[in-house]
């Protein structure tokens, strides 16, 4: 295992080398990719897809690859790029999606010869429900305007007894900062350019998904968080709160449709030997992206090259909390990992 001292002298020596390279629609337009040629291409926050109604796999399945980047989005703001964060989530991703594949089905095609290291995603394109599917089972400080913590600052300073969140209704008496819920509640968000935490029966209502759907999409993430949860104890971790996202496929399954139980998708607080929680400075030791917007003070602050070392020690350093085995990076350039990796899916698929 890498200390922390390794860590942090491996992203000051690779990280410029590993994140220097070119957009993949800029690799396309160069012709690096020729098989990709006239692909609609989606830049998202932290990966962009390639997609088209002719990009399908041998047996007819429609492909979407989608590329993780190096950016690090809070507060919806991009903040700059993390070194080794592409590959650190890859891993992170494929660890945890061996774990809950039987529960929450997936929509990745499996190449065998893939590193766990690529970055891009090889998976079905779906007929994506719009909404987040997010599971709590602590009230987590947080910046963010939809979190349950910062509701329930609101409530106090207005001198509620109780709280109403995304349909559950919760006594003040009960609730925390960094403390465990009565319950692990499900409180979904509609998926925009500014997500908004709502009651199920909006997103119902509101023809987001059906009832049938909804109920499926919870049950299957409830197992999951306790399949994920069991096996953090092993690990001296445990799971604060997760964000999955979900899609129908060809053959009309509703599977999960993005990262897994990364570090950009969920919290994770390491615990002593007796399950307590670790804290330092009197917050919980977090591995998370709750590290990094602790560092925001100002709405459109990009980080410093410093910081943005600080952030990718701490997601290298929970990623072998996580698996339990020492980081192993590829060291080539992103331009030549993103191009070999997109021609080897490809070479498998068509």
């Amino acid at each position: 295992m890498l200390d922390q001292q390794q860590i942090y002298d491996l992203v000051m020596a690779y990280g410029p080398k590993v994140s220097r390279g070119r957009s993949i629609r800029q690799i396309i337009a160069d012709g690096d990719i020729p098989r990709l040629k006239g692909c609609s291409i989606r830049e998202g926050k932290v990966s962009d897809s390639v997609f088209s109604d002719t990009l399908l796999t041998n047996d007819g399945k429609p492909i979407r690859l989608m590329f993780r980047n190096n950016r690090i989005s809070t507060h919806d703001v991009n903040r700059g790029a993390i070194p080794f964060k592409d590959q650190v989530l890859a891993v992170n991703h494929n660890h945890m999606l061996n774990l809950v594949r039987p529960v929450l089905g997936s929509s990745e095609f499996s190449i065998p010869s893939l590193m766990p290291t690529s970055t891009v995603i090889p998976a079905e394109n779906l007929n994506l429900i719009l909404i987040e599917n997010v599971l709590r089972l602590y009230m987590a400080e947080s910046s963010t305007k939809t979190s349950l913590y910062q509701h329930w600052r609101v409530a106090k300073d207005e001198g509620k007894e109780s709280l109403n969140y995304a349909g559950h209704k919760l006594d003040m008496r009960d609730l925390n900062p960094n403390g465990v819920l009565p319950y692990l509640l499900d409180t979904p968000s509609t998926k925009d350019e500014i997500d908004q935490t709502v009651d199920p029966k909006y997103l119902i209502d509101n023809c987001f998904c059906t009832s049938e759907q909804y109920i499926q999409i919870r049950s299957a993430s409830f197992m999951a968080f306790g399949l994920v949860s069991g096996y953090l104890a092993t690990k001296n971790m445990v799971l604060v709160d997760t964000k999955t996202e979900h899609g129908i496929n060809s053959l009309g399954s509703i599977v999960s449709a993005d990262e897994l139980y990364t570090m950009d998708s969920s919290r994770f607080w390491k615990t002593d030997d007796s399950g307590n929680i670790v804290k330092t400075d009197g917050k919980p030791v977090s591995f998370s992206k709750e590290f990094a917007r602790g560092m925001v003070e100002q709405r459109l602050q990009l980080f410093t090259d410093e910081q943005a070392n600080r952030i990718a020690a701490r997601y290298i350093e929970g990623l072998q909390y996580l698996t339990g085995e020492p980081f192993e990076p590829d060291f080539r350039e992103r331009d030549d990992r993103i191009i070999d990796s997109t021609n080897l899916i490809l070479d498998a698929l068509l």
